[in-house]
């Protein structure tokens, strides 16, 4: 399965990584959607809850489908219900059908996650399946950086944003047909797939409900800093929508950079010192841009945040296996079922704008990265087990 492991085969794999990152689209859209519609904070937020809910519900049945269609299967049919989540609201543009795509292409990005990542493993070789994943979610990274920037250029030169969707509509259906035009031989797993039962034993264990309930606010920290940054800096600095979603640029191409340092360092520097620079850095980012006195110098800290955070959820999550390698199977559902935490913060961040005005969505930014911080010293303590 793994003597050819040529560019032709590995380029497919690899652009399904390109289409995941397609579900960050919704950070910006919900600021064109807010004001298209004249909504409120709360009522907004409610579009990147309609699309990281179904991390919540589809997760562990996903994993039970494609243990018995197939992970190639399971992902094609991702990326084809992602492009179909981009035609309501290009047919119509409505709150109701921009709340209806965002819906379908949340379903896709659950399933996509679930199964992309299985999937690049099983044609990597044990020694490039670690380098492979930090260059997968480079390639999320771009996808997710370039979107709020042809979303400007779009929205500048044509008038019209929403011409983004029939792109990534297309982008997603050849991607789905170059997927499907390769022969992947799967893996096959030497033992019973993982349980609901076994899920919920494995959830009891007080280290592993507190590291998913780490990914659970790292998840929502990255969702909230996607949708919130831009009203924080329209705001705050009273600059234009247009230029304000250049912060959600910003933040994206620090991760993009941060995930591409990351996958060359963790070759050679300790994943746990690593680990805890960045869980530092990331919450001192943060305060940073509270007590930053001008737009230039708040983009630069924004930066400094991506940064840190960048490598946290790969690190946190490839630590947690090493500790309980008995139970990857269930652990890499609940992770995938944490990821539900992008539907629950943006809403309290909205809810406690409205109240409070926009410095308080910093904060719980904040809190989602001071727990993140507790569970990487908890994390730490735990001593790595090979029977667990």
């Amino acid at each position: 399965m793994k003597s050819n492991r040529s560019l032709r085969y590995m380029l497919p794999i690899f652009m399904s990584f390109y289409v995941m990152g397609f579900v960050d689209l919704v950070g910006v859209a919900t600021g064109y959607v807010k004001r298209d519609f004249g909504l409120s904070d709360s009522v907004a937020q409610l579009l990147p809850s309609i699309v990281f809910i179904w991390f919540a519900l589809f997760s562990i049945p996903t994993g039970i489908f494609q243990d018995r269609k197939g992970k190639k299967f399971t992902v094609i049919l991702a990326m084809m219900i992602t492009g179909l989540g981009m035609i309501p609201p290009l047919i119509y543009y409505s709150y109701f059908t921009a709340v209806i795509g965002f819906m379908i292409i949340g379903i896709g990005n659950t399933i996509l996650q679930v199964s992309a990542n299985p999937l690049l493993l099983d044609y990597s070789s044990d020694e490039t399946k670690a380098a492979n994943l930090s260059l997968s979610q480079f390639i999320k990274a771009i996808a997710s950086m370039l979107g709020p920037v042809i979303v400007a250029g779009l929205a500048k030169y044509t008038g019209n944003w929403r011409l983004v969707f029939p792109l990534y509509a297309v982008i997603s259906f050849l991607s789905a047909f170059w997927l499907y035009s390769i022969k992947i031989e799967e893996s096959r797993p030497e033992k019973e797939p993982a349980s609901l039962k076994t899920v919920v034993q494995i959830l009891k264990n007080p280290f592993v409900l507190i590291m998913v309930l780490s990914i659970f606010f790292q998840v929502g920290f990255d969702v909230s800093m996607n949708s919130n940054i831009a009203n924080y800096l329209k705001t705050r600095y009273s600059i234009s929508l247009e230029t304000a979603s250049l912060g959600i640029s910003i933040y994206f191409a620090s991760l993009m950079a941060g995930r591409l340092l990351g996958s060359i360092l963790l070759r050679k520097v300790n994943t746990k010192i690593f680990l805890i620079t960045s869980t530092l850095v990331t919450p001192a980012g943060l305060l940073g841009i509270l007590a930053s006195p001008t737009l230039r110098f708040t983009w630069i800290l924004i930066f400094i945040t991506g940064l840190g955070f960048s490598n946290i959820f790969p690190l946190v999550f490839a630590l947690t296996v090493e500790r309980k390698p008995a139970y990857a199977n269930e652990i890499s559902g609940l992770v995938i079922l944490a990821v539900s935490g992008g539907a629950v913060i943006p809403p309290i961040a909205g809810i406690l704008t409205e109240k409070y005005g926009v410095t308080s969505s910093i904060y719980v930014l904040i809190f989602c990265t001071l727990y993140t911080l507790f569970a990487t010293y908890y994390l730490l303590r735990q001593k790595p087990a090979t029977n667990q």
